[in-house]
């Protein structure tokens, strides 16, 4: 989900970033989003049933220069897959963009219902705006158009 709304708002902003989500363990490589998941992304007008999972790969380090992690077993399992290629400058709690210094975790809206995904989304969103807000360099006002 958090990509999908990054991936919007960056070209709502006319940005030119490159935005990919990845796990850390592989136990849904090549699925879908998770189908409350995919309901609660609609209700926000985002179609995510394109989207399939991925695996963080050690190379991951090197090609993206933002690498947020949404909890701290997170933190630890990116740490362990990069192994000699982790560079901790480039990794962040993704909360932190809100929450600065907090290292909170992104709650797991698994148990949660539909509800509980809602909340994700709404956190995601916030965090993403504040993520627009620190990085995204304002176009002038006449190359604003998208």
């Amino acid at each position: 989900m958090a990509e999908a709304v990054l991936r919007k708002k960056v070209f709502e902003h006319g940005l030119n970033w490159v935005i990919e989500s990845a796990g850390t363990n592989g136990y849904h490589v090549g699925e879908t989003p998770f189908h409350l998941t995919q309901k609660v992304a609609e209700a926000h007008q985002l179609n995510i049933s394109d989207l399939r999972a991925r695996k963080f790969v050690p190379s991951d380090m090197e090609q993206f220069d933002k690498i947020y992690v949404m909890a701290a077993d997170v933190l630890e399992e990116v740490q362990q897959i990069a192994g000699k290629h982790f560079i901790p400058e480039k990794v962040d709690y993704f909360l932190n963009e809100l929450y600065p210094g907090k290292n909170a975790d992104l709650m797991d809206p698994w148990y949660g219902g539909y509800d509980g995904f809602e909340k994700v989304y709404e956190l995601i969103d916030q965090t993403c705006t504040a993520i627009i807000t620190s990085y995204a360099i304002p176009l002038p006002s006449n190359q604003a158009q998208l």
